[in-house]
C-alpha cells in the first residue's frame, strides 16, 4: 500500500513566538498544547490534535537545544546547527532574558545564592508564576551577576555587550544586580508598596551619582560598589544639624527670616503650598533624618537599610501631614539649595551629590 506524504524542506528553524512564550512560562508539553486549542490554533491551521502535539513536541526540543546557547547569547549568532535570522535571535534572547516585575519583587535584594533559590517554592505559589520559570529567572539573575561583577567599566553597558539585551532589559537588569551586591533590604512590609520599576529608578539614580563609576568608569569595582571615599565624606555633613547656630540657619531660610535674595524662593514656596506651617514646625525633625542617613552610610547594614529609612524619617512623616508630591518637591528643592548659602557650611559638593539622588529617590517612592 502507497503512502502520500507532503514535504517540505527548509534551512530556517521553525520556531512559535507563541509555543516559545509557554515554554518561557514553564508549561508542559500537554498543557501547552491544551493552550494552543483553546486558542483556536486548530481550526486556524486544520490540524489535528495529534499533529498538534507533535508540533509542540518538536518545538519544546528546539527551544531546549537552544537553551544552552541562551545562556551566552553572542553564540547564537555563530553556531551553525540552528538557522536562525537575526531579528528572531534578538526576539528569543530578549523574550529569554525577560522576567516578571511580580518574580524580581520578591527576591530583589536578596543574595543570589543556593539558600534563596531553594525559596522559590514559595515564590512560585505567592505569585502563581511556575516553578520551572522562576527558576530560569533567578538563574538569569545569577549568571548576569557573575558575568558583569568584576568587569570595568560601566554596568549598563557591560550587560547590554555581553548578553545582547536592548536599552531597558539591560537597565533593569544593572538595578537586580546593584541591589544584589549591596543587598538593599525591598521586603519589609513599609516597603511593599513600591513596585520594581521604583527601586530600579532609584538604583540608576545611585549607580549613576553615588558609585566609583560615577567618578571613574574604568575603575575595577565600577558600578557595582558604591563609592567609599563619599560615604565617609557625608560624615561632614552632620554639621548642619550638630551646629545648633547653623540648624537655626538653615530653617530661617526657609521660614523667610532672611533678607538674601534666596527668600524670593521661600515667598514663592509659601504661597504655593497649604502644608508650611507643617513644614516650619517639622523641619528640624526632617532635617536631622536625612543628615543622618548620610551620616551613616559607611556601615554595610545602613546601606542596607537607605531605602526602610528614606519611609521612616521623611516619607511617612510627610504623608503624616498630607503633604502633596508637589510640596515635597518645592520643600527638598528649596532645602538643597538654602544650605549652599549658609555662611559657615563647606561641604557643597557633597551636598549636591548627596541630595541629588535622595530627592529623586524620595520623589519616585513618593506616592500620593
Amino acid at each position: 500500500m502507497s503512502v502520500e506524504l507532503d514535504v517540505f524542506v527548509g534551512n530556517t528553524t521553525i520556531m512559535d513566538k507563541e509555543v516559545y512564550q509557554l515554554w518561557l512560562n514553564g508549561y508542559t508539553v500537554n498543557d501547552a498544547v491544551k493552550v494552543r486549542i483553546d486558542g483556536g490554533v486548530m481550526e486556524e491551521c486544520e490540524a489535528s490534535a495529534e499533529v498538534l502535539l507533535s508540533d509542540t513536541m518538536d518545538q519544546y526540543r528546539t527551544f531546549q537545544m537552544c537553551e544552552r546557547l541562551l545562556h551566552h547569547p553572542a553564540k547564537l549568532a555563530n553556531q551553525l546547527l540552528f538557522q536562525i535570522p537575526p531579528d528572531r535571535q534578538a526576539m528569543l534572547i530578549e523574550r529569554y532574558y525577560a522576567f516578571d516585575d511580580s518574580f524580581v519583587r520578591e527576591v530583589l535584594g536578596k543574595k543570589l545564592s543556593k539558600g534563596t533559590k531553594k525559596d522559590l517554592d514559595d515564590v512560585s505559589t505567592k505569585t502563581g508564576i511556575t516553578l520551572k520559570s522562576c527558576r530560569r529567572q533567578f538563574d538569569n539573575f545569577k549568571r548576569v551577576f557573575k558575568v558583569v561583577e568584576e568587569l570595568k567599566g560601566p554596568l549598563v553597558e557591560n550587560i547590554r555587550q555581553h548578553f545582547l539585551l536592548p536599552d531597558q532589559l539591560a537597565r533593569d537588569y544593572a538595578a537586580i544586580v546593584f541591589f544584589a551586591n549591596n543587598r538593599f533590604e525591598t521586603g519589609k512590609k513599609k516597603l511593599q508598596y513600591l513596585t520594581f520599576q521604583d527601586f530600579a529608578f532609584c538604583a540608576g539614580q545611585l549607580i549613576n551619582n553615588w558609585t566609583v563609576g560615577a567618578v571613574d568608569n574604568m575603575m575595577e569595582d565600577m558600578d557595582v560598589d558604591l563609592d567609599k571615599e563619599f560615604l565617609q565624606d557625608l560624615k561632614d555633613l552632620k554639621i548642619l544639624i550638630t551646629d545648633k547656630d547653623l540648624l537655626d540657619q538653615h530653617k530661617s531660610h526657609l521660614n523667610n527670616e532672611t533678607s538674601h535674595p534666596l527668600s524670593l524662593v521661600c515667598t514663592a514656596l509659601r504661597g504655593k503650598t497649604n502644608v508650611f506651617n507643617e513644614m516650619e514646625a517639622n523641619f528640624k525633625n526632617l532635617s536631622r533624618g536625612l543628615v543622618n542617613i548620610a551620616a551613616k552610610l559607611i556601615n554595610a547594614k545602613d546601606v542596607r537599610d537607605f531605602f526602610i529609612d528614606l519611609v521612616e524619617k521623611f516619607i511617612e512623616p510627610c504623608r503624616s501631614d498630607k503633604w502633596t508630591s508637589i510640596d515635597v518637591n518645592l520643600y527638598l528643592t528649596h532645602y538643597t539649595n538654602s544650605a549652599h548659602i549658609l555662611d559657615t557650611f563647606k561641604h557643597h559638593a557633597v551636598w549636591t551629590r548627596y541630595m541629588g539622588v535622595i530627592k529623586s529617590c524620595i520623589l519616585r517612592m513618593y506616592h500620593d
